[in-house]
């Protein structure tokens, strides 16, 4: 009888807004809401609302929605009859070293390295020491972030990359136990070198202690780093880094229409790599307008800055790592012909970590929750199980890029070229340099 009744009321209500809507002035027509949120969006509506609510700047996880980076458009090319494809899977090396040039490269198994995402900024230490764990697993490198260095960290990472940072977290004592060192100039996900305030009553007495700050003592991260007031100091900053260091010296930067210029700066100092991040990289929380409005696809950018280093001659010498909305092994193989030397993710690793865990979150809460720190269910995410995620994933994706490249008759990373790339869009063939898919390929003898 219950569910009778029940079942009439909704056949009653749903009659009566069907005519509703059907019937009444558009003015006051329900169905309003629908051409609203196609004018407007779903997402910048939800977003007025939060800004609305707050009247404070919002902080959006993960990155922007808006990736520009065509990547579906590139296709990489195989070899059939005119070359053969390489023998067996077995003769395909994915081996990767970062520094050569250094007197203590970063050896690497992969070209796949995780990016820096910070405890305490972005990161739990849990997930901190997972991905630790689940890289040594899978023989690549973890990153810092803009943090300190932690014991729990560096344990567990054979190969642990230490972002010197603008909130001048990472102490220069720690220097000397890292694999290699990250000069975090700017960032995708936040437009470039951005300020960021960690208010004290956020920090927990670990990482109070990870960060060397006072009780009650707030934490900025600064858009220069301390007494750099020109391009010349930042030039003296690197390579002093660089004299007094071992191991590689990279720097990061976000990719921009002014990236050349950059570049010219780097191209003045002695260091070893430099991280192009893409307007599409993540991040814990940034403002949705650095997310969304500011900096270069990472496709462009990085198509951008192979083209400068070769131009002056300097490819050889100075290393690029492709950072920013990267995700599939079909990314990372194009990237790489495209001129990186390796690739950076970050979003798409805490999916993979997570992939096994996300239902303590849903449907109340986004899995990330797992993840941050300030995360309310950061102490129900398993280590070893989020370890054992990634690991697989990155062997998952390395085993499927030594497929591809023996498909394509490629033994090593390094002989991959934008020879091995075509596309049907006629302005991203000019753009990029790469064959045009619509026009007959001619045999040069």
């Amino acid at each position: 009888m219950i569910e009778k009744m029940m079942l009439w009321l909704m056949d009653s209500s749903m009659d009566a807004a069907m005519k509703n809507m059907l019937t009444s002035k558009y003015e006051e027509n329900p169905f309003l809401m629908t051409t609203i949120a196609t004018k407007l969006t779903p997402k910048a509506i939800m977003e007025a609302g939060m800004r609305a609510q707050t009247g404070k700047e919002l902080k959006r996880p993960i990155g922007s929605p808006n990736v520009l980076s065509p990547w579906e458009k590139v296709l990489l090319n195989p070899r059939q009859l005119f070359e053969l494809p390489t023998k067996s899977k077995k003769e395909v090396q994915t081996k990767t070293v970062i520094g050569p040039n250094a007197k203590k490269p970063l050896r690497l198994e992969t070209p796949i390295m995780l990016t820096g995402m910070s405890y305490g900024g972005s990161l739990s230490l849990a997930m901190k020491t997972a991905i630790a764990k689940g890289t040594s697993m899978a023989g690549t490198s973890t990153n810092t972030g803009e943090s300190g260095l932690t014991n729990e960290e560096r344990d567990n990472a054979n190969l642990l990359i230490g972002q010197y940072n603008r909130a001048m977290r990472m102490k220069e004592e720690d220097l000397k136990h890292l694999d290699a060192i990250e000069i975090q100039l700017g960032q995708g996900a936040w437009g470039g070198a951005a300020e960021i305030t960690t208010k004290a009553k956020d920090i927990g007495d670990h990482l109070r202690e990870t960060w060397a700050l006072k009780e009650g003592e707030d934490s900025t991260i600064q858009p220069r780093f301390p007494n750099v007031e020109s391009s010349q100091d930042i030039i003296n900053l690197i390579n002093r880094l660089k004299a007094e260091n071992d191991v590689p010296v990279g720097a990061k930067i976000a990719g921009s229409d002014f990236v050349e210029y950059d570049l010219e700066i780097l191209a003045q100092t002695n260091v070893d790599y430099i991280v192009i991040d893409g307007s599409e990289g993540g991040t814990a929380g940034a403002p949705p307008t650095f997310e969304d409005d500011i900096g270069l696809p990472t496709l462009h950018a990085l198509v951008r800055a192979v083209d400068w280093l070769k131009e002056h001659n300097l490819k050889d010498k100075i290393q690029i790592i492709a950072s920013g909305g990267l995700t599939t092994p079909g990314h990372f193989l194009k990237a790489l012909a495209i001129g990186a030397d390796a690739v950076y993710i970050g979003s798409i690793a805490l999916m993979a970590i997570l992939q096994s865990q996300m239902t303590k979150a849903l449907p109340k809460m986004p899995p990330p929750q797992l993840a941050l720190y300030s995360g309310k269910l950061k102490d129900e995410f398993d280590v070893e199980e989020g370890a054992r995620d990634l690991a697989n994933f990155l062997k998952s994706c390395t085993e499927e890029m030594k497929g591809a490249l023996q498909v394509m008759g490629k033994k090593q990373l390094n002989e991959l070229s934008r020879e091995d790339l075509v596309t049907m869009d006629k302005d991203l063939a000019e753009f990029m340099d790469i064959r045009y898919g619509a026009s007959h390929r001619k045999r040069t003898k």
